[in-house]
């Protein structure tokens, strides 16, 4: 592997590329639109399809079509296209077909502006479209991880045969840092019985999300809570920094989480027993963890850039046996690890 000097989103788009990506969809919309721009240049390079759909609608239902004949297939976009596709990602999970959907996000609601946020946590982590299902959701905090989690996201998506998204924001795209790629490989050429290829020979597959029967609906629910179990059970993942007898646990996710990283070096060389708890998988959230390394701390501060969306899961995690405080930037600002230190030292 060689290291290179990269931008977030064409980090992305590569990241995909190695991970066999044979098909992306998109629509361009800032902070997210480098990634179509690569797209556009590399995937023809190699003889796969792109194509700039003419809305987020036709963008994720060109997704659900390539999905259905079985190859690995992605889409990007930015928080009022993924708010669009919606009803997309709805019926590519009740069709039991996988892809990759990364949503950048920026400042909300509404238009907003183009800055980074983190304003959809909620729509992507409580299910987002209609009906009971959920999706799995990685969320990075730095280009290289963030090109880590694209390539593990693809076999995720290939394991449950759902969507798999990526959650970050304006910064992580824009921001440059030296990342490694892993080889670039022939896509994968996986067994689908399922997938949609001509009926010669076989009898012929229907995938679809339409179940008149209610009997044979709940059939169909039952078995995708049943993969949502496997997904709780299986891909809880998180990091941990200066955790080590922390009296203070700050909880914090993405580029909220690398800020408060160094907030909490400085205060530890201040020495304020403070830690950080970084989540990774938003959707399975490490709820029995963060339960775990809170149980003898003394003040718990969650930092986002919303007005407090993941500080309901840690809620939900903790029960209220340690108190919580918030601290949050909206329309776009980030804090700097200064505010952020002045926040703990207001706890200590």
């Amino acid at each position: 592997m060689t290291k290179v000097l990269m931008k977030g989103n064409e980090a992305i788009a590569e990241a995909a590329i190695r991970a066999g990506c044979e098909a992306y969809f998109g629509y361009p919309i800032t902070p997210q639109t480098e990634v179509l721009e690569y797209m556009s240049r590399r995937m023809p390079e190699l003889g796969r399809a792109f194509v700039q759909a003419e809305s987020e609608l036709g963008a994720i239902n060109m997704v659900y079509g390539a999905a259905c004949t079985g190859v690995r297939v992605m889409t990007t976009t930015s928080s009022p296209g993924y708010s669009l596709m919606q009803e997309g990602i709805s019926y590519i999970a009740m069709s039991f077909v996988p892809c990759v959907v990364v949503n950048i996000m920026r400042s909300g609601p509404g238009l907003g502006n183009i800055q980074p946020a983190q304003g959809d946590y909620f729509q992507m982590t409580k299910g987002g479209g209609h009906g009971d299902y959920n999706t799995l959701v990685l969320a990075p905090s730095t280009v290289q991880e963030t090109v880590d989690l694209v390539v593990e996201a693809f076999d995720l998506a290939d394991k449950y045969c759902q969507p798999v998204a990526i959650i970050a924001d304006g910064m992580t795209g824009q921001i440059m840092e030296p990342v490694e790629f892993p080889e670039l490989k022939e896509p994968l050429r996986l067994d689908r019985p399922w997938a949609l290829t001509g009926a010669k020979g076989r009898k012929k597959n229907i995938i679809t999300s339409l179940f008149l029967n209610p009997d044979v609906m709940e059939q169909k629910v039952i078995r995708l809570q049943a993969i949502v179990a496997q997904i709780r059970a299986n891909e809880v993942r998180y990091a941990e920094y200066m955790m080590d007898g922390a009296e203070i646990v700050v909880v914090a996710y993405g580029t909220a989480g690398r800020i408060v990283q160094t907030a909490v070096k400085q205060a530890r060389a201040e020495g304020i027993p403070v830690g950080l708890f970084r989540p990774i998988s938003v959707f399975p959230f490490p709820y029995d963890r963060l339960a775990a390394v809170t149980s003898s701390a003394r003040q718990i501060l969650v930092v986002e850039l919303s007005a407090g969306q993941m500080i309901e899961d840690v809620r939900l995690a903790t029960c209220g046996r340690v108190p919580i405080s918030f601290f949050g930037k909206l329309g776009g600002l980030v804090p700097l690890p200064e505010d952020v230190l002045s926040e703990i030292k207001k706890l200590a």
